[in-house]
């Protein structure tokens, strides 16, 4: 069963089936509705309803404030219509997908350990693996409640070759169904592609990466991506990997394999956790990674195309760098908020 929804004052209207939110249904319709985490965390899809009514699927989502819940707000990443609705929302061009997200079936067919808790995870589709590096994509794992937002470490491609490289979080559901219990050969559902941090090939500046934990794979596809495009014969490019000890360092096996490492492509390990570089006896920088930024870039920031990923406070810190401190045009920064 599937029903209509209309957004208010525009003649846009699409229809949601039972296996989607009311989020992923416009995305597969192609229209621009804000969103970023696509999980109930950052309040990016809120919208109002006008008429009808819906169920939420997680009532506590964090990404409604108690004054949105007051005046009846939703997430629509979070919720299903219960029938004919319609909601108030603004959407932007910038939010129309690239590439229409689908479900598609996929199945495991490799894995190999990255560090001592990041693993690359392999799937396989029966149609092409159509993404822009960068993006990312839900995947549905048998006894996990929700869907799981992944990125993609590799690069689009006509075989239908999925790779993720995933942290593995202690007491974590979805990352434990994925290390301890999925197999090989065996099938999940994969959702996508989602995310709006995708590499843009018509920007003529140099590419910084920016990556902590597992926002590794979308970098490294960032980072293939460019070099694929002919972009690193025009531009440099600096990886800057963050990670708590020297253990947790990882990315440069990945970059070596790409073109013009070590000279248009260079990478920069920061450890931020000082005793067990100490101990390890850790050469390289230290501290938080975006505190290397100005030291090795100086005042050409602004200058630079950024992508970055990883946890939320990594995150917000770069952004408050860059754009504060440094005045890089927001036009210029491409991260999705993941919680």
């Amino acid at each position: 069963m599937s029903h209509p929804i209309h957004i208010a004052d525009s003649p846009l209207s699409f229809e949601q089936d039972a296996a989607d939110t009311v989020l992923r249904a416009a995305l597969r319709a192609g229209i621009g509705f804000p969103y970023e985490c696509n999980a109930g965390g950052c309040g990016s899809c809120k919208f109002d309803i006008v008429a009808g009514a819906v169920t939420a699927l997680w009532p506590d989502a964090p990404g409604l404030t108690e004054r949105d819940r007051r005046k009846g707000r939703q997430l629509a990443c979070q919720c299903v219509a219960a029938g004919e609705l319609t909601l108030k929302v603004r959407t932007a061009k910038e939010y129309e997908p690239r590439i229409a997200p689908r479900r598609r079936p996929a199945r495991l067919v490799g894995s190999t350990d990255v560090t001592h808790d990041i693993r690359e995870f392999r799937f396989a589709t029966d149609t092409p693996a159509d993404f822009t590096p960068g993006q990312y994509a839900s995947l549905v794992l048998a006894g996990v409640a929700a869907p799981r937002g992944y990125s993609m470490s590799n690069l689009p491609n006509a075989q239908g070759h999925w790779d993720f490289q995933i942290r593995r979080v202690p007491g974590g559901q979805a990352t434990s169904a994925l290390f301890d219990t999925l197999a090989l050969g065996d099938e999940i559902e994969l959702d996508g592609p989602y995310g709006l941090a995708g590499l843009r090939e018509d920007s003529a500046r140099d590419i910084v990466c920016i990556a902590g934990g597992s926002g590794l794979a979308p970098m490294v596809s960032i980072a293939r991506g460019a070099a694929a495009a002919g972009m690193l014969a025009t531009r440099r490019l600096h990886f800057f990997y963050g990670a708590r000890t020297p253990r947790d360092v990882c990315g440069e096996a990945f970059l070596r394999e790409l073109q013009g490492f070590g000279s248009v492509l260079q990478f920069h390990p920061v450890v931020s956790d000082r005793a067990s570089a100490d101990a390890a006896g850790w050469q390289g920088d230290r501290g938080f990674v975006h505190e290397a930024l100005p030291r090795v870039l100086g005042d050409s920031l602004a200058r630079h195309e950024f992508y970055f990923a990883g946890p939320p406070p990594m995150t917000q810190s770069i952004q408050e760098l860059l754009m504060g401190k440094h005045l890089v045009p927001y036009q210029q920064i491409h991260f999705d908020r993941f919680f």
